[in-house]
């Protein structure tokens, strides 16, 4: 009989003393077979003493920044899905069973809590606008699956976990992971939960023009290394454009009296009119690039199993209650003596040069 699911909880805190207490003591009723880590982000008040207090594992990451306690945790926590919430008690800890179960159920790679603002003081002035403005953009450039892209609070399997490569720094994280899963193209699906605002004595580390500014910074670079047949297209054609405008008259000129006049203006035509087309063929290799790190992304994401059954919450059942046993040869149940994943050694496993999982004759 497989063991159940292993889950972990992550909560990122700069100076969050008022809130990460009831953020951890919800979890933990929650999911308590659940490991809680809080990530102390170079906090200066009480914040890992409370969390510690509530029964959390405190971990600690200097540099400064979300990103930065994503990258740390994703290296160091090992389970089968890992929750992430912020430590500011304004997402509703309480579903996060509902959203781990579908993860398992489904079996999906990301759930997420797509907000839904319960208190006029859950959005200031701004974030609303800008969060629909960067959630917008990345759908018309990646895809159209996911509604709030900037939600703090999701539910992630191994094999996301394990294939992400978690680049950023502060706030920009929450659109890498999402642009990790459209490229992907991974199982993703998404809960309404509760937004409320933040209680007494804590406060935002979110600076509304700073943070937007990084964030549609880190789209358009997204969108240059993700897509840059696309972005590439459209600087040639804009450079295409300026060399026809300059060109054509040169060329209307030289038809009706077989001279040319303006030499500079036919010379930066036509340099214009190469550049566009070196831009348009470097944006064709960049693709190929761009197509062969997604095969190996995609590959490293296959060597992992996909989420199993949830959670049993009687281990005396062992089908779990409402549920019944993965027939042979499902995701949920592998044949006999085939491993669980890269761990295991078998079909998938790490190469011994450490640099990708081994071939497996088949995919």
């Amino acid at each position: 009989m497989s063991p159940s699911p292993t889950i972990a909880c992550v909560v990122p805190c700069h100076n969050e003393e008022a809130a990460v207490g009831k953020v951890v003591r919800d979890l933990r009723a929650a999911l308590p077979e659940a490991d809680v880590y809080v990530y102390d982000n170079n906090s200066t008040d009480r914040t890992a003493e409370v969390a510690r207090e509530a029964g959390a594992v405190i971990r600690e990451e200097p540099r400064k920044g979300k990103g930065n306690v994503i990258r740390r945790a994703f290296a160091d926590v090992d389970a089968d899905a890992l929750l992430i919430i912020d430590g500011d008690d304004t997402y509703d800890a309480s579903r996060a069973r509902e959203m781990v179960d579908l993860l398992f159920r489904g079996p999906y790679d990301q759930v997420l809590g797509a907000r839904r603002g319960t208190t006029g003081s859950a959005y200031r002035a701004g974030h609303s606008f800008g969060n629909r403005l960067l959630t917008g953009a990345v759908r018309v450039l990646f895809g159209n699956d996911v509604t709030d892209m900037l939600s703090g609070y999701r539910v992630l399997s191994r094999r996301f976990v394990k294939s992400f490569p978690a680049l950023s720094r502060e706030f920009e994280i929450e659109t890498e992971m999402t642009v990790h899963a459209l490229n992907l193209r991974l199982p993703t699906t998404e809960v309404s939960v509760d937004y409320r605002g933040r209680p007494a004595g804590s406060e935002s580390k979110l600076r509304t023009y700073r943070d937007g500014r990084r964030i549609l910074g880190v789209i358009l670079n997204l969108a240059r290394r993700e897509r840059p047949s696309l972005v590439h297209a459209l600087v040639a054609g804009l450079l295409a454009m300026a060399a026809v405008v300059l060109g054509v008259p040169v060329i209307v000129e030289f038809l009706r009296t077989g001279t040319v006049p303006r030499f500079p203006t036919a010379i930066l035509a036509a340099a214009l009119m190469i550049i566009a087309t070196l831009v348009l063929l470097v944006g064709y290799i960049l693709a190929s690039v761009m197509h062969l790190r997604q095969e190996h992304s995609r590959l490293v994401h296959l060597a992992y199993p996909a989420p199993g059954p949830p959670p049993r919450a009687d281990p005396a059942d062992p089908a779990g209650p409402g549920t019944a046993a993965a027939p042979p040869g499902s995701a949920a149940a592998p044949p006999a003596g085939e491993g669980s994943g890269p761990a295991a050694g078998g079909p998938g496993g790490p190469s011994p040069d450490g640099l990708g999982p081994a071939p497996s004759g088949t995919v």
